[in-house]
């Protein structure tokens, strides 16, 4: 599924993620072996690591899709969820109903790129798997970057390519051939799942990541690489003197 530029993107993307909604989550546990669940979990110490240990942080989970990472971190805060897909929101409304989470989860309809919020609402901003999807990286890092207040905690999940040549050239064959077919034939939907590995290849390498991270203004941006690689987990905070208050 070949993905236009600009302004056409965002309307294919969603319109990918409408098609697959229904059975998104059980694909994301069974073509990770259900190593997505322990990514997220990583993601919620990462950024605990960095809060103080009496705070109660306003979340902002970006792209929240059916909800997981907005339920993994209502354990730590309350937590706004925003996405762009009507359906993918449907559904992760019936999960944080039934799941009944510690403390408040919201979700709402927003996109990543103009999001409808004040500057320095939150303190943590977070998203999974997302920045790869959105049209302009650096305009989304921007807005996380606006939207935190000075001493948020930025944390990203995204997937990357393993470093070690071996487990590169098994993964490779996963991702490019199987993952493809195995999610067409779950999901009867023909082009998601060949956009999943497209997406990554085209994605920017962890270092190079890391200086967009950097250039949007954040600072103290560390790299944890999970599953040898397979995915990326990037923390950052908003300090004064980043680029973006210069």
């Amino acid at each position: 599924m070949g993905m236009g530029n600009g302004d056409d993107k965002p309307r294919q993307v969603r319109a990918m993620f409408e098609a697959i909604a229904g059975r998104y989550d059980f694909l994301n546990h069974f073509l990770s072996a259900n190593l997505d669940r322990g990514w997220r979990r990583a993601c919620v110490r990462a950024v605990g690591r960095r809060l103080p240990a009496d705070d109660a942080p306003r979340i902002l989970d970006v792209g929240c899709g059916t909800g997981d990472l907005s339920l993994a971190f209502s354990r730590v805060g309350a937590v706004t969820g925003c996405d762009f897909s009507r359906e993918m929101l449907r559904r992760g409304a019936r999960k944080v109903a039934d799941a009944a989470p510690r403390l408040p989860v919201q979700l709402l309809e927003a996109d990543a790129l103009r999001l409808p919020f004040a500057d320095e609402a939150f303190d943590v901003a977070v998203s999974a798997f997302v920045l790869r999807n959105l049209a302009d990286i650096d305009r989304g890092l921007g807005e996380m970057w606006r939207v935190l207040r000075q001493g948020g905690v930025l944390g990203v999940l995204d997937f990357g390519m393993p470093r070690t040549p071996v487990l590169r050239r098994l993964y490779g064959f996963y991702f490019l051939r199987v993952l493809p077919r195995v999610g067409r034939w779950v999901s009867g939907a023909d082009g998601p799942y060949q956009y999943l590995p497209d997406s990554v290849q085209t994605f920017p390498p962890a270092e190079e990541l890391r200086r967009r991270v950097e250039a949007a203004g954040f600072r103290d941006v560390r790299i944890q690489r999970l599953a040898g690689g397979v995915t990326v987990l990037i923390t950052a905070e908003k300090r004064a003197g980043g680029a973006a208050d210069r």
